[in-house]
């Protein structure tokens, strides 16, 4: 593969490969193996036999490592119950390694629209255990969550997201609890307009949650520049304070703004002004 592809256009499984040392990837339940949510082809969904979430194990710089990567493509890259619980062990398996004295590195690619609305409840419960995993895990090792595109981060997987120790995002991406179909859908088309895609990059695209301090490194599009980022990301091991532990300046912050206005842009940087990236 070569480094400058577009990392965009890369499936799961080659952002994995691409992201790991060369010749260090060993997937882990991979399609040979059958792994197959039951719930979709009740629904006359073909499951995909890795149900969207590939585990591969590796070295980064020759340190062991683990990636993560949703595949964006099936089912817009939603979270079920045994893709949610693929993630979520193979996190539980890293805070393993590093209580045991193996420090292994963990990097998620995340390209969901969050909950698999077949698997409500049961891919909502997944969720629930990837946050605990994450938790458990940042505080041995930096966890390292990548956002690109073209699906962006939404719904409870944001909240992974929010709790990473660092994110990585491309201009192209998108991060926000609720998608803009869904906030159109129950807030109506006046607030916020599905169609108008400037307008959703400008709220939740990669380049405004960067200066809002929300993510920590906006990258091209480039297989080099997020290793890069991402490589930035592991060597400064865990931070002193997670982003999610700031809670309180952030609800100090959005209980001030006057939500009787639409907010724009320049708001929104106003808002988070002086937040430390």
């Amino acid at each position: 593969m070569r480094n400058d592809r577009s990392f965009i256009e890369l499936r799961a499984r080659e952002r994995a490969h691409a992201l790991l040392d060369e010749g260090s990837y060993r997937e882990l339940l991979d399609p040979f193996e059958g792994i197959m949510s039951p719930w979709l082809a009740p629904q006359g969904v073909v499951p995909q036999s890795d149900d969207g979430m590939v585990v591969a194990r590796g070295t980064i710089n020759g340190q062991s490592a683990v990636v993560i990567a949703i595949e964006g493509t099936f089912q817009g890259g939603s979270m079920g119950e045994v893709s949610g619980a693929k993630m979520a062990a193979a996190l539980e398996l890293a805070a393993e390694d590093n209580r045991n004295g193996i420090p292994t590195q963990a990097v998620l690619s995340l390209e969901t629209g969050g909950v698999r609305l077949q698997e409500a409840n049961l891919g909502l419960a997944a969720i629930a255990d990837i946050h605990a995993a994450i938790v458990d895990l940042r505080r041995y090792t930096p966890v390292v969550g990548i956002i690109t595109g073209t699906v962006g981060c939404f719904g409870g997987m944001s909240i992974a997201a929010a709790l990473c120790s660092y994110l990585i995002v491309t201009r192209e991406a998108r991060l926000g609890l609720n998608g803009p179909q869904v906030i159109e859908q129950e807030a109506g088309i006046e607030e916020y307009d599905s169609r108008d895609r400037p307008f959703i990059w400008s709220m939740t695209g990669g380049e405004i949650r960067y200066e809002s301090g929300l993510v920590d490194a906006l990258v091209g599009d480039g297989v080099n520049a997020v290793k890069t980022a991402m490589n930035e990301a592991i060597a400064k091991g865990v931070p002193a304070q997670h982003r999610s532990d700031k809670y309180a300046d952030f609800l100090a912050r959005l209980s001030n703004f006057d939500t009787r206005q639409q907010a724009d842009t320049a708001q929104i940087k106003q808002l988070f002004a002086g937040e430390v990236k």
